[in-house]
C-alpha cells in the first residue's frame, strides 16, 4: 500500500460541494463544503467523522452518484464533474462503490451468478463465452467456491454476501473503488475477515480504497492517510500515524479519546475523567458556538494551516496560541 513521489494520483478532488435545496420549510444544507484531498495509485484514505459529517454524500458525489454544486473530482485525470453522460457510463469501469449494508445491496431474486454478470455484460468487458470463467475467477478471487454461484443472497452469511458485493465490484477491473462502512453491518471476527481481504485485492490489484467509517480504530488498521470531517468539511488530514499519533483539530482529538477502551476499569475512569460537552448539531444551528470553541456564524470557514509536510489542519486555533 506504499506509494513514491513519482506516483501520479488515482483521483482528484478539489473543492467539492454538494448543497442539498431546502424543502418543506427547512433551510437549504450544504452537506459537502469545499473538500479537497488525492488518491495515489494502491493507496488507501480513510474518511472518518460521526454521523452526518458528511462522509457517505462525499463517496457519492465523487461516483457521480450525487450532483456536486461546485468543485472538481478527476479520475485517471479525467474531470468526472462535466463529463457527457455516455462518457461517464464508459467511465464507471474504473470506479465501483462497496456499500455499507451487504443484506441490501443484492437483489434476492437473483443468483449470484447473474449479480456477477450484470456488470460484465453492461460494460462488455468479457466475451460471453468466458463469462463462467471470469465468475469463477471472482469467486475465488474473494474466497468464495465457484460451485455457489446458482445460490441466491438468502443462502449466504453476511460475511459471504459482502464477498459477493465485492466481487461484483472488482469484475469490471476497477482502478478506485468507495468502501462506504464495509463492515459496520457484521460482527467483529467476520470484519476482521472482510478487512484482511480488502488488504490481499488492494495488494493484489493495485486498487485505490475511499475507505468512509466512523470506527477510528477500524481505519488505522487499513488507510494509510486519514482525512477528519466535520460539518461537511475537512478540518484534518494527514498519513495515519501523523492523525493518531499527533491529533491536531480539537474535534479529531475527541474522535480519538471516545474511542472505548478493552478494559472496563479503565474505560469507566476514562468516562469519569471526561469533561461534559454541551450539544452542537452543526445542521440544525449553523450560527451557533461549536464544541471546539469554534463561532461558525462569527468566523465562517477556518484557515487550512500546514502543521508539516503531509499534515494539514483547519482550525482558527492553529498555531497553538493564535485565534485567527
Amino acid at each position: 500500500m506504499t506509494t513514491t513521489a513519482a506516483d501520479q494520483p488515482v483521483l482528484q478532488v478539489r473543492d467539492l460541494s454538494v448543497v442539498f435545496p431546502a424543502r418543506r420549510g427547512h433551510p437549504a444544507v450544504k452537506a459537502v463544503d469545499r473538500v479537497s484531498f488525492d488518491i495515489a495509485p494502491g493507496q488507501t484514505l480513510g474518511l472518518v467523522g460521526e454521523s452526518g459529517s458528511g462522509k457517505t454524500t462525499t463517496g457519492r458525489a465523487i461516483l457521480q452518484l450525487q450532483s456536486a454544486s461546485a468543485g472538481s473530482v478527476k479520475l485517471l485525470g479525467q474531470e468526472l464533474t462535466t463529463m457527457p453522460r455516455g462518457a461517464l457510463r464508459r467511465m464507471r469501469r474504473h470506479m465501483q462503490f462497496v456499500l455499507q449494508n451487504p443484506y441490501s445491496s443484492l437483489h434476492p431474486r437473483m443468483t449470484v451468478a447473474r449479480l456477477l454478470t450484470e456488470p460484465l455484460q453492461v460494460h462488455r468487458s468479457v466475451a460471453l463465452a468466458q463469462m463462467p470463467e471470469r465468475i469463477a475467477h471472482l469467486m475465488e478471487l474473494v474466497g468464495l467456491d465457484p460451485a455457489m454461484v446458482q445460490r441466491y443472497p438468502h443462502e449466504f452469511s453476511g460475511g459471504q454476501r459482502q464477498r459477493v458485493v465485492i466481487a461484483r465490484a472488482l469484475a469490471v477491473h476497477p482502478d478506485f473503488v468507495v468502501c462506504d462502512e464495509p463492515v459496520s453491518a457484521l460482527d467483529v471476527r467476520t470484519q476482521a475477515q472482510i478487512i484482511d481481504l480488502l488488504r490481499s485485492l488492494q495488494d493484489k490489484l493495485r486498487l485505490s480504497y475511499l475507505f468512509i467509517a466512523h470506527d477510528l480504530a477500524l481505519v488505522r488498521q487499513v488507510a494509510d492517510r486519514v482525512a477528519v470531517m466535520y460539518g461537511g468539511q475537512l478540518v484534518e488530514l494527514g498519513d495515519a500515524a501523523q492523525v493518531y499519533d499527533t491529533p491536531t483539530h480539537p474535534y479529531t482529538r475527541s474522535l480519538l479519546e471516545a474511542v472505548p477502551i478493552p478494559d472496563p476499569a479503565r474505560q469507566r475512569a476514562k468516562l469519569a475523567a471526561a469533561p461534559s460537552e454541551p450539544e452542537f448539531d452543526h445542521y440544525k444551528n449553523p450560527s451557533g458556538p461549536c464544541v471546539f470553541g469554534e463561532d461558525h456564524g462569527r468566523t465562517g470557514r477556518s484557515t487550512w494551516h500546514v502543521v508539516c509536510p503531509g499534515h494539514g489542519v483547519s482550525c482558527r486555533f492553529w498555531p497553538p496560541g493564535v485565534v485567527s
